[in-house]
């Protein structure tokens, strides 16, 4: 019993790394396309297209997928990142804990199940960011809480590329 019992275990630890392994491969590096209308240095969430942009000079802009939020979770307007964080611990808000009262109080920065990935921009008052997740299958969806979620790549990318106060865009 004990020799399938492990046989399982592996078998299933070899299926996770695979999946893992393959959304990361399935992941192409950002593009950059041709983007008018916004100032360089401005990040563009297009909710609808589960699309971030980094807007460069000569109206050109880097494209990023990224999970969105829920329906009746999203939200658009103007932002600034107030914060800049690698490793971020994470606390749930008031509404994620009352769905799942079950979660810790704080997730450890760096944690496996800390849902804020390697890398976090805060928008305004801390309650929305842009971060990296832990969770790759989720980009390209609707999921989230009203986060902006990206690839751990990406968000290290677009880490380096802000600073505080760039404003950002979020449209429907």
């Amino acid at each position: 019993m004990a020799l399938v019992l492990r046989r399982t275990a592996l078998f299933f630890a070899i299926v996770t790394i695979w999946v893992l392994l393959a959304a990361a491969i399935a992941h192409a590096a950002p593009t950059e396309v041709p983007l008018t209308g916004y100032k360089p240095g401005t990040i563009v969430v297009k909710t609808n297209e589960r699309t971030l942009y980094y807007v460069l000079k000569d109206e050109r802009a880097l494209k990023f997928p990224v999970g969105v939020g829920k329906d009746g979770q999203q939200w658009s307007g103007k932002a600034r990142v107030r914060g800049k964080y690698v490793k971020p611990a994470w606390a749930a808000p008031a509404d994620i804990r009352r769905e799942n009262p079950k979660l810790p109080r704080v997730v450890k920065g760096g944690a496996l199940n800390n849902p804020m990935g390697v890398a976090a921009l805060t928008l305004n008052d801390g309650t929305y960011a842009i971060h990296g997740t832990n969770r790759p299958s989720t980009i390209g969806h609707f999921v989230s809480h009203g986060c902006i979620r990206m690839y751990n790549e990406d968000i290290r990318k677009l880490y380096h590329l802000v600073r505080i106060g760039t404003p950002v865009i979020v449209e429907q």
